[in-house]
């Protein structure tokens, strides 16, 4: 069988470099927000934001966390209005609920699958104020036009870097655009630990103070006292160490995705598959393509032992707990929840299988799958 994702033969892969960092922090003097957090915060600020001057890392216990804290930190709460994109995780739309704030989904683009610029446009209202675009399966969404929107209405705009570690769009790295941009390290991201953790990265040197406090209970200083109300929601020192043993192999890793995807278009070119946007700067978390009859082609993969996901369906407006968030119907984000299938790309599970993986889908293809 050719798992969709297994996180445990990327850590088999690195396993020796891990084991040692994990052994440093069992032997060392703290477990909590000690060297090894600290380490990781300067080396991921430098790799995703730019340079250890101009950016800011702060570490939380994952990425819902690190979009709600982001969210909370800019002053959005309480009667605001945040736009996100209606194809997601609902981590992101959990993360706005979080600070009291309403989800309003809006449409998304059919060719980036991320959130479309003019109906974020049309979104807004007297009420909104802020923007979290969702970088899905690693591909760039249209920043430059989301920022004028932002800058149009004096928006903050806090990107949901999740799905796309080390990506860039014109050459500029995702997560640089906005006031701020928030990362989790769940085990199947591009990069991801053993469990769960999160990041803020911040050009921002005062949001990132408070972003600190947030964190940890709200505590402004040594003595330990709280000044404002604040969360448990630290980036454990094991995982940290982990992540920043993993970090060197980041670009590499992403490399091998885009050879991947390289290939699966190839392979699968000229199929009535629909596959996914091509771009220079995006890192592939998923290799999503799109099928006519997405869960019968699931079925018949299976059958043939290779494991596809599904990722996102419903739509977010589909959700019990986000639908009064949908103000205009989501055409588009029906269509594609409907139909998108996500095949192996880690490189891990993808390396070396690829004409497989294609094959089978032909395969299934022409026998009705």
């Amino acid at each position: 069988m050719i798992p969709q994702a297994a996180p445990p033969l990327r850590i088999a892969r690195f396993r020796r470099e891990i084991d040692g960092a994990v052994a440093r922090v069992l032997s060392g003097p703290s477990y909590i927000l000690g060297e090894a957090v600290a380490a990781f915060e300067d080396a991921f600020a430098a790799g995703a934001g730019g340079s250890p001057q101009g950016s800011h890392c702060v570490g939380v216990a994952s990425g819902t966390d690190a979009l709600a804290l982001a969210l909370r930190g800019l002053g959005v709460g309480p009667g605001d209005e945040v736009l996100l994109p209606a194809l997601t995780f609902a981590g992101t739309a959990q993360a706005v609920l979080h600070c009291g704030a309403s989800p309003v989904l809006v449409e998304i683009d059919a060719r980036t699958r991320c959130i479309d610029p003019h109906a974020a446009a049309a979104a807004v209202g007297p009420r909104t104020a802020a923007i979290v675009p969702v970088h899905l399966f690693g591909h760039p969404a249209d920043m430059p036009a989301l920022m004028a929107v932002a800058a149009r209405h004096r928006l903050a705009v806090v990107e949901d870097c999740a799905q796309s570690h080390g990506a860039t769009l014109g050459g500029k790295r995702l997560g640089t655009f906005g006031h701020a941009a928030a990362y989790s390290f769940y085990p199947t991201k591009n990069l991801g630990g053993v469990g769960d953790g999160g990041a803020v990265v911040t050009a921002d040197p005062s949001l990132a103070a408070r972003l600190r406090g947030l964190r940890h209970y709200g505590f402004e200083d040594r003595a330990r006292v709280s000044g404002r109300i604040g969360f448990n929601s630290r980036l454990d020192e094991i995982q940290a160490a982990i992540l920043l043993a993993l970090l060197p192999h980041l670009a590499q890793a992403n490399a091998e995705r885009r050879a991947i995807a390289a290939r699966y278009r190839d392979l699968l070119g000229g199929t009535e598959l629909g596959l996914p946007p091509e771009d220079e700067g995006a890192v592939y978390h998923q290799f999503a393509v799109t099928a006519a009859d997405r869960d019968g082609l699931r079925e018949r993969l299976a059958g043939r032992g290779i494991g596809t996901a599904v990722h996102y369906a419903p739509g977010l407006h589909r959700h019990p707990a986000f639908a009064e968030g949908a103000r205009t119907p989501l055409p588009v984000t029906d269509a594609l929840a409907a139909h998108l299938l996500s095949l192996p790309i880690q490189p891990e599970v993808a390396g070396g299988q690829v004409a497989r993986i294609a094959g089978a889908i032909r395969e299934c293809l022409a026998c009705g799958g």
